[in-house]
């Protein structure tokens, strides 16, 4: 036998053995490629055994364990070794193409299984073969079954256990949701389980864009209450993780749809979601204000000297100034907000003026600015949106002059 038909047949045999594996646990959760060196830690730390399995061993499991150099399982985890990988690629894509062109020619359902059995060995090797993709969402179209569905999802979750930023892999998921929509009665239980798929990822792969893409999609098919929990549960995130600008993106779509929620919404909603949106957004004024005392006292710092890198008295009263006009005109924009588009918009209004009633009583005197035109205008906006408070409004503009 010449030396190409001795390497085909080996991995003729390596591409049984994976579809083996794959057929016996439909439960492996994770999988990972791995150097030929760390299969004997492994064996050692496993007992003895490169795999384990629930039931009792098959006469082609107990030959597989003796293969200790190719493939571990254990606990639902299944590696590869990277010695194999190319051999094993390209045998799983010669049979998944055969496979694949004898379907599209004859359109025998007979072969929607097989091809479905290929892809998903071809797809554990080559996350972006789009072809392989395709077939799957073409076969899975046509039946229609919840079931069908179901298992995409546990693929494509499976080959972000190996390659977490893979944009077929989170495109196909977003197909299958699509898919869902409108005829599965759990899809929100699927969509919490999305987001926590996401957040799990992003733990695992930093800066993953594709992720957090996804979860943005995610937004559109999200109930007031989860847009809210995922508000909560993102600002820890966020609070651990202040690098990832992915996050803060997020959370900007989950505030433009709680925007949405209360503005259609807003007529028979219960007191609670409202309470708790306009938690949410005296929160992040709050937020505003932590980031502006700090950099406030930054510049203290640069004027005495306390941080080593002192800057010219005119550069830092310049800051401050350009600071000032822009916070102005950020309370102008949230205070012109039509109420025709959004109900909720005085509450909006009110808090970024009393941000910036706040911001103005903690500008050092020292700098010499005149703040006066700048309290009138404030105090235009404040009897502006809530003219029912108008003598607290005096009262206070009043007393911050003084």
């Amino acid at each position: 036998m010449s030396e190409k038909s001795n390497s085909e047949a080996f991995a003729s045999d390596l591409l049984k053995q994976f579809l083996y594996i794959l057929e016996s646990d439909p439960l492996i959760d994770e999988v990972g490629f791995i150097h030929p060196s760390q299969f004997a830690a492994l064996k050692e730390e496993a007992g003895g055994s490169l795999s384990s399995s629930g039931g009792g061993a098959s006469q082609s499991q107990n030959a597989l364990n003796n293969e200790i150099t190719d493939f571990w399982i254990r606990d639902h985890k299944l590696g590869i070794s990277t010695q194999i990988v190319i051999s094993l690629y390209k045998a799983a894509k010669n049979a998944f193409m055969d496979l694949h062109r004898q379907y599209k020619t004859s359109n025998n359902e007979t072969l929607e299984n097989v091809v479905m059995i290929h892809s998903r060995a071809l797809l554990l090797l080559s996350c972006d073969f789009g072809t392989a993709w395709n077939s799957r969402k073409l076969i899975a179209s046509k039946k229609q079954l919840l079931p069908i569905f179901m298992d995409e999802l546990r693929l494509s979750a499976l080959v972000l256990s190996y390659s977490p930023k893979s944009e077929q892999a989170w495109s196909h998921r977003r197909w299958v949701i699509n898919m869902l929509s409108g005829r599965c009665s759990t899809l929100q239980d699927i969509i919490e389980r999305e987001s926590e798929l996401v957040e799990k990822f992003a733990e695992k792969s930093k800066m993953n864009y594709r992720a957090w893409n996804h979860r943005c999609w995610l937004v559109s098919y999200m109930t007031r209450e989860q847009v809210l929990h995922e508000l909560k549960r993102s600002r820890n995130w966020a609070g651990l993780h202040i690098a990832d600008n992915s996050c803060f993106h997020y959370r900007r779509k989950l505030m433009l749809r709680n925007f949405e929620g209360l503005h259609h919404f807003q007529e028979n909603d219960s007191f609670g979601y409202s309470a708790k949106a306009y938690q949410v957004w005296k929160a992040l004024w709050l937020h505003r204000r932590f980031l502006c005392l700090y950099w406030m006292r930054y510049l203290a710092a640069n004027l005495l000297g306390i941080s080593g890198q002192s800057e010219p008295r005119c550069s830092i009263d310049n800051d401050i100034k350009s600071f000032l006009d822009h916070e102005f005109c950020l309370l102008d924009s949230c205070s012109t907000v039509p109420d025709d588009d959004f109900e909720d918009f005085q509450a909006q209004a009110i808090h970024s003026a009393s941000y910036m009633l706040w911001l103005t009583k903690h500008i050092p005197k020292s700098q010499g600015i005149d703040l006066q035109d700048k309290l009138s205008d404030l105090l235009r906006v404040l009897n502006k949106v809530c003219p029912e408070r108008s003598s607290l409004w005096d009262y206070l503009v009043k007393n911050h002059c003084e």
